[in-house]
């Protein structure tokens, strides 16, 4: 069963950046679909539930305008649904869960709703049509030109064949890339590709980031909750990398700044910080009395990092194999804290941490998706590297200038251990901009990334794919391909006729788009 829709702008993948796109366009009065593989838009911030990670000038800039109106309404959704002290209520920086990972701690629920209401009017008016559980199977491609894209639901047979203008690319692994025959690149470019400082000899396109399976759980002190001993707890129990100086399910992470371990709790103890804390999402402390049973908590700790395999460009068996593994080494990482994680008293095991899928909307109490810190990446006309951004490399030059800049973002060189090499690189940077050139495929006219997809190299995606960047880098997309459609030209003609790259991004600036920073040191 199949069906043929046309619309102005086909967006495949309803991530962050695939909805902030969707609302640049709508916004622009273009006709947009949006299809989503999960049942839930939103994608870090709901499917694969991690809070956002950000930079510490969030509250005052260094974001765009809805990225800000977004961070206002979960406070708000708070503040009107939920029965918060009055303290807390009347607290302009509310925090819901107090993590530590982020100013802004919340449940993905309430990210998945505030979206969709941003989204509303625009899916009300019918402007905007969102399908969600449909994946991108098969592109129609003449030349340089792509001129459908037909999308599956994952549950059944039916079959959409999507026609638009412009087709942007939000998928967390840039599904679309490879069927629309878009140049892209995975994994570690070489030094002679990039001229990086830290890029390896030799390209590997299969070594990239971790992926991590999120658990959301909560506490009760004196409760048993232990679940199923998971069919692969053994192995993972034992498991130790050739590269870690300890096993993966203890109290020890890699420390990216020394190469070595650095040691961690469950709770604060002493000089030891806790990671329970870490990406907590609720506070009960915040509540009235008798909200909670206790603290909720997103594990997506280094311990269920998963690095075996990538799961990008490998054929099916292996993708599900990985998926698999990733998924009981999470597992495995609670029973683990349930059963056996030292405690200070010498005993051993948190009975009272309890898996809650109901927060994730998952029958398995785990993601609906896994988190994704690395994808496909365009071919593109500019290609950010290293020294672009890099702190130490850059010295006392500042922030590098892109005259095309259409957003800005800001985040430390952070590599998670890749799955060939095992290596993982941490470095300062210097808050960067977002350049056009980006967002431009080599070659193919009518195809844009829209999130983490962009012409950022292995090294510079630590920076690129966070939270605030892939919302800037959807809503620019979103524009641009609306910019285009009103002009008539292609995008990449924007950014070579200097009359419409000063007119594209004035409609920027209009829109609440920082394009430049303020001068300030590395983080």
């Amino acid at each position: 069963m199949s069906e043929n829709l046309k619309t102005d702008i086909v967006i495949i993948g309803g991530g962050i950046g695939g909805c902030t796109a969707a609302l640049a366009a709508s916004k622009r009065g273009h006709r947009v679909i949006m299809t989503e593989e999960t049942d839930w838009i939103g994608g870090q911030l709901t499917s694969q539930a991690v809070p956002p990670d950000e930079h510490q000038w969030i509250e005052q800039f260094g974001c765009t305008k809805t990225y800000r109106q977004f961070r206002n309404r979960v406070r708000d959704y708070y503040r009107s649904h939920y029965p918060l002290k009055e303290e807390a209520r009347q607290n302009d920086r509310l925090n819901p869960g107090n993590g530590w990972v982020s100013r802004l701690c919340h449940e993905p629920k309430v990210a998945l709703t505030v979206l969709q209401e941003m989204l509303v009017p625009y899916t009300s008016s019918g402007r905007l049509q969102i399908y969600t559980n449909y994946k991108a199977i098969q592109a129609s491609v003449e030349g340089d030109d792509v001129f459908s894209v037909t999308v599956q639901h994952t549950e059944n047979e039916k079959r959409m064949k999507l026609e638009g203008q412009y087709y942007l690319d939000a998928t967390e692994v840039g599904d679309l890339l490879p069927l629309a025959g878009v140049e892209y690149v995975t994994g570690a470019e070489s030094k002679r590709d990039t001229g990086e400082l830290h890029a390896p000899e030799e390209a590997r396109p299969q070594d990239m980031q971790s992926f991590t399976y999120v658990f959301a759980v909560d506490y009760v002190e004196g409760g048993n909750f232990v679940i199923e001993k998971p069919e692969k707890y053994d192995f993972w129990k034992d498991y130790q990398a050739p590269f870690l100086q300890h096993k993966q399910l203890s109290w020890f992470a890699p420390d990216a700044h020394t190469g070595g371990s650095k040691e961690f709790a469950m709770f604060h103890h002493e000089d030891i910080w806790g990671l329970w804390d870490y990406r907590r999402i609720i506070d009960p402390s915040l509540f009235q009395e008798g909200t909670y049973d206790g603290d909720i908590s997103l594990i997506n700790w280094p311990q269920n990092d998963y690095w075996s395999g990538s799961i990008i460009d490998v054929n099916e068996e292996e993708y599900e194999t990985h998926i698999h593994e990733s998924k009981q080494l999470s597992l495995s990482l609670l029973y683990w804290l349930q059963t056996e994680a030292p405690r200070p008293d010498g005993g051993k095991g948190y009975p009272g941490v309890r898996l809650r899928g109901d927060i994730l909307g998952a029958e398995d109490g785990l993601a609906k998706y896994p988190y994704i810190r690395e994808s496909r990446r365009i071919k593109a006309v500019t290609t950010v590297v290293e020294e672009h951004i890099n702190a130490n490399v850059r010295g006392d030059r500042g922030i590098e200038h892109f005259e095309d800049s259409v957003g800005i973002g800001c985040y430390r060189i952070d590599l998670h251990p890749t799955t060939e090499t095992n290596t993982f690189f941490y470095a300062e940077s210097y808050p960067f901009e977002i350049p056009l050139g980006a967002l431009l495929p080599v070659r193919v006219n009518n195809v844009l990334p829209a999130c983490k997809n962009i012409g950022s190299t292995h090294i510079t995606n630590g920076c690129f794919r966070v939270h605030p960047v892939e919302w800037n880098i959807g809503e620019s997309a979103g524009y641009l391909a609306a910019f285009a459609i009103e002009k008539g030209v292609l995008p990449r003609k924007v950014r070579e006729d200097k009359v419409l790259l000063e007119e594209f991004q004035e409609m920027l600036v209009v829109a609440g788009i920082e394009l430049r920073w303020p001068e300030l040191g590395p983080i």
